[in-house]
């Protein structure tokens, strides 16, 4: 299905909760979730299904589950298992903290998922453990090479650049290309939820990325997501940029998402949202109209740091990025 725009929409973002067992700095407050919602105020792994049956219809064939930390929902491989069923959804990922990766890697490529991204914002112990307010590093790394051995690639890593955080790891991030076959993503830092505080004093743009890391290869082929891929020379894997705030991709933008609570997002960068949970509940024969709706409501682009900009009434762990 295309929007008025003309752009395909076949991408949906799922997050399954707001919760997460980090506190990454610039995603979540330290207390965590100030309003936690009730089981009742949460989509049911059922009524998700019946969504993304609606949604492959309309010809969305790719589905992304995220959170918060997706794999501290109970019971997620029944998702998994059940959304892999679906007639018309070919691709099936995972965005994780990595946390527990190790431990249910094997079981969630069992039950159907394909892929993973992990998110992952620095390389030394004891920073990894400052950012994300108590992380451990190893444990990352460690189901990261768990989802190595399974094949499930390519592997992703998304790595935020944060100005006199992380910057000085840039390098290192892109030499992990070197010997395996996995995706290094560079993400500019968007001012959504608590980064909003911040991102001004300390945003670096990708351009400044990839003066740093030297002799980079353009990748030429086609790819479906966002990034701008590149290889070092001898590099098995990539190094991508995702550029959201220099040089936005909305003119492409094929995806559409949906929140924990039930809420529509046809942009993340707006607080326009449209309520499926209650058409779900008691209008299940209007899910498919509802998600044309939505799609049609794409806005053209966003509007960040320009005087049309909403300030976002939810953290990214409410939106699932």
């Amino acid at each position: 299905m295309k929007d008025i725009y003309s752009r395909r929409i076949n991408y949906m973002r799922i997050s399954i909760t707001d919760l997460c067992n980090l506190r990454c700095q610039y995603c979540m407050p330290e207390e965590g979730i100030r309003n936690k919602k009730l089981h009742k105020e949460i989509l049911t792994f059922e009524e998700i299904i019946s969504i993304v049956e609606a949604g492959a219809k309309l010809g969305i064939n790719k589905i992304r589950i995220t959170g918060g930390e997706p794999l501290v929902r109970r019971d997620i491989l029944q998702l998994i298992d059940g959304v892999a069923a679906i007639d018309g959804v070919d691709d099936i990922a995972l965005t994780t903290n990595g946390i527990f990766l190790k431990d249910m890697a094997k079981d969630l490529k069992r039950a159907g998922l394909k892929r993973v991204n992990i998110s992952i914002d620095s390389l030394k112990p004891n920073r990894f453990k400052e950012i994300t307010r108590g992380g451990d590093l190893y444990k990352v790394l460690d189901g990261i090479q768990e989802a190595i051995n399974l094949g499930m690639t390519p592997i992703k890593l998304n790595t935020v650049i944060i100005g006199g955080f992380n910057d000085d790891e840039v390098v290192d991030f892109a030499q992990l290309t070197l010997k395996d076959e996995i995706d290094v993503r560079f993400i500019e830092l968007m001012p959504v939820g608590e980064a909003s505080q911040w991102a001004t004093e300390r945003f670096i743009s990708n351009h400044e990325v990839k003066k740093s890391i030297g002799e980079l290869i353009p990748i030429h082929e086609k790819t479906s997501g966002p990034a701008e891929y590149y290889r070092l020379p001898e590099g098995k894997g990539r190094v991508g940029f995702i550029n959201p705030i220099s040089s936005h991709f909305c003119g492409s933008c094929n995806r559409i998402r949906l929140t924990s609570d039930g809420r529509l997002k046809p942009c993340l960068h707006s607080n326009h949202e449209i309520d499926i949970m209650q058409v779900v509940r008691n209008n299940p024969q209007e899910i498919a109209e509802v998600l044309k709706n939505s799609i049609m409501q794409k806005p053209e682009r966003h509007f960040l740091y320009s005087n049309r900009h909403e300030i976002s009434k939810r953290n990214m762990s409410e939106i699932g990025g």
